[in-house]
């Protein structure tokens, strides 16, 4: 059974910081291509960062500077370490998984809370 499983959301004030990890099982996860996305109350869910199979990075403008994700094949984690957080940092965070070849398989995980609030 595939799961993914987000976790470090919370509280903070803006300024501050936060590192979310999703962890994964039932996957071979060193082939998959991990990302984080963000959706706010009444919004679209939105891109914040990728890391692919090969370790490549790909970042959202409106994170670039602040937010780095990162990976750790061996623990089957994926991270995303958030500074200087701002108010409309506030969302609800992803992780997903897609693997495409041949067929295209995509996983995701429940989500967990980040709120930027004083």
């Amino acid at each position: 059974q595939v799961q993914l499983v987000e976790s470090g959301g919370g509280l903070v004030q803006p300024g501050g910081s936060l590192r979310l990890s999703c962890a994964a099982s039932g996957i071979t996860f060193s082939v998959y291509d991990m990302a984080w996305y963000r959706q706010a109350p009444g919004k679209q869910r939105e891109l914040v960062a990728i890391n692919n199979s090969g370790g490549t990075t790909n970042y959202a403008d409106f994170v670039k500077g602040r937010f780095t994700i990162s990976r750790d094949n061996d623990k089957k984690t994926v991270y995303l370490q958030m500074n200087s957080l701002k108010p409309e940092d506030t969302a609800v965070y992803y992780c997903s998984a897609q693997r495409n070849v041949f067929i295209t398989r995509t996983y995701w995980g429940q989500g967990t809370q980040v709120t930027v609030s004083s």
